[in-house]
């Protein structure tokens, strides 16, 4: 079954829009894991819109399933990862002006600073994975840099689903097959919902991870966070 790691960034913007503390991140975090979740994801971002640093810091003692760190890896940002030592680091190339992630890496161009950043993590015993676009070259250059995983920048196909789904999905069970010959496990991620979300699963053969955060806390609006993260489950089985 591919684990459902669950981006609780939603939560902290609600909470962040009043200020104080209400909703809880903290108590997200931990009733998503006993809500059946098999993993956390947070992706703290320089300005702190959403998750903070401290945020990040307080999770590290309640997250007991897989807490997963996404990011740009500026120097702030490895050092926190560093520090946590969470069980994964997703490498994320967004700038500091960019709404949500919009593009995968270039791990041509990036091949010699991605292998030392993910050297230094391998090192402290974090798992890494690199966001990449469903395209041949750039996997194959992943698997150059040391990574162990790669998560598949998942909103072409999502954008494409209602159209086509059958093209949509296309160049990520494409993709799949080369991270595997690769020697790299797949992860996958961005506009994945309750909609796209069981034929995704079904056509990309080796997925071990996915990692939903807006669309699954919009669902939890309408029938509870409970029975919403629940319902992803049962699309991934």
């Amino acid at each position: 079954m591919t684990r459902l790691s669950v981006n609780i960034n939603k939560i902290a913007t609600i909470r962040n829009a009043r200020g104080g503390n209400n909703p809880d991140v903290i108590k997200a975090a931990v009733d998503c894991q006993n809500f059946g979740a098999q993993g956390i994801t947070v992706h703290p971002r320089p300005d702190e819109r959403h998750i903070r640093y401290d945020d990040v810091y307080k999770l590290k003692d309640v997250v007991t399933t897989e807490f997963n760190i996404e990011g740009n890896p500026n120097k702030r940002f490895i050092d926190l990862v560093l520090e946590i030592k969470p069980a994964q680091v997703t490498l994320v190339p967004d700038s500091p002006d960019v709404l949500t992630s919009n593009a995968g890496w270039d791990t041509v161009k990036n091949k010699d600073f991605l292998t030392e950043i993910i050297s230094e993590f391998k090192n402290a015993g974090i798992r890494t994975s690199i966001f990449i676009d469903p395209n041949a070259k750039m996997i194959e250059y992943a698997a150059l840099t040391g990574t162990n995983r790669v998560e598949l920048y998942t909103e072409p196909y999502a954008a494409n689903f209602h159209i086509n789904k059958e093209k949509a999905v296309a160049s990520f069970t494409k993709a799949g097959d080369v991270a595997e010959k690769n020697g790299l496990e797949l992860n996958a991620g961005h506009d994945l919902d309750s909609d796209n979300l069981k034929f995704f699963n079904d056509r990309v053969i080796g997925l071990k991870e996915v990692s939903i955060g807006h669309a699954l806390i919009c669902d939890a609006l309408y029938y509870g966070l409970h029975n919403t993260i629940q319902m992803y489950l049962r699309q991934l089985k």
